[in-house]
């Protein structure tokens, strides 16, 4: 991976229903991503200083059985500075908007999921070859950017402006040539394709583990009552500090309508992921999560 480039600045306005921006230099570094960097740049010093230990964790597929955990190691190894910083410049701008939006335990399952798919494309097709770096995770982290902001500028060299979703796909088409073409030799473009692949399939085919639970209960599950998985309860009549009533809840139909459309976007996340949702939606669900707290 070596092309430079910087997100754009966004306001404040372009806001997640979590209350931080949805991407930009204004968002706060997200604790997961700051911990992926932080392993990251002391591996690689550890390794600088004693260089066995950078061959210990990589992944070698023909020593699957013998090192068998290079499958997850081989993600917190460099070959050097270049390399290093690339991947962690790629995380430090797209990490924190997903990290944000999806919560950390589900950013860094997905970003373990890119990197095991790495392991998998280079063990078919690639199997003499060992491969180190975060370069398959991050590539998973920048197409879930993608799907999530297609139409984000990327400014490479930080003149160009080029959408995420272009940019992604440019990225995808140059690691197919030069992984079946054998140009670039040294570079683990099949680690790549394996990132991208498994992100898109994690992300389209929804294997979290509790959807894959619910889909085992089969059809039995779905002919029973579901019940309501988010209940607003109505509060009291809210009164000032004057003891004046505040404007008085909603009616009972109003309410009544408005959880079964809560309901129907939860079936949604549920069936295709956060990044499905539309802006009403996400209104709805930022609404419905403020009157809440406000109960």
């Amino acid at each position: 991976m070596n092309l430079p480039f910087r997100m754009p600045v966004r306001s404040n306005t372009e806001e997640s229903m979590y209350g931080q921006p949805t991407f930009g230099f204004n968002y706060r570094l997200t604790p997961v991503v700051k911990k992926l960097l932080i392993a990251n740049v002391a591996i690689f010093f550890v390794t600088a200083v004693y260089a066995p230990i950078g061959a210990w964790l990589a992944f070698y597929p023909d020593r699957l059985l013998v090192q068998f955990w290079g499958v997850v190691t081989y993600m917190f190894v460099h070959g050097g500075l270049g390399h290093l910083l690339i991947n962690m410049l790629v995380l430090f701008f797209f990490g924190p908007p997903l990290e944000s939006r999806w919560g950390g335990k589900e950013f860094f399952r997905f970003y373990l999921v890119s990197g095991l798919g790495g392991v998998a494309l280079s063990f078919i097709l690639a199997p003499q070859s060992a491969i180190i770096g975060a370069s398959a995770a991050c590539y998973g982290v920048m197409l879930a950017f993608a799907m999530n902001w297609p139409k984000a500028p990327i400014y490479i060299y930080a003149i160009f402006p080029v959408q995420a979703r272009y940019l992604v796909g440019f990225l995808f088409a140059l690691n197919v040539w030069n992984g079946f073409t054998g140009a670039g030799g040294g570079i683990a473009y099949f680690a790549h394709l394996g990132g991208l692949l498994a992100a898109f399939l994690y992300l389209k085919a929804d294997w979290r583990p509790a959807r894959l639970a619910q889909q085992m209960r089969g059809q039995a599950g779905k002919a029973r009552p579901r019940p309501r998985r988010l209940v607003v309860v109505p509060g009291q009549e809210r009164r000032s500090k004057d003891g004046e009533s505040a404007s008085p809840p909603p009616s009972d139909s109003d309410e009544r309508r408005m959880l079964d459309e809560v309901d129907r976007v939860l079936d949604k996340i549920s069936a295709e992921g956060m990044s499905a949702l539309t802006d009403r939606e996400r209104r709805l669900l930022d609404e419905v999560s403020k009157r809440r707290r406000t109960n």
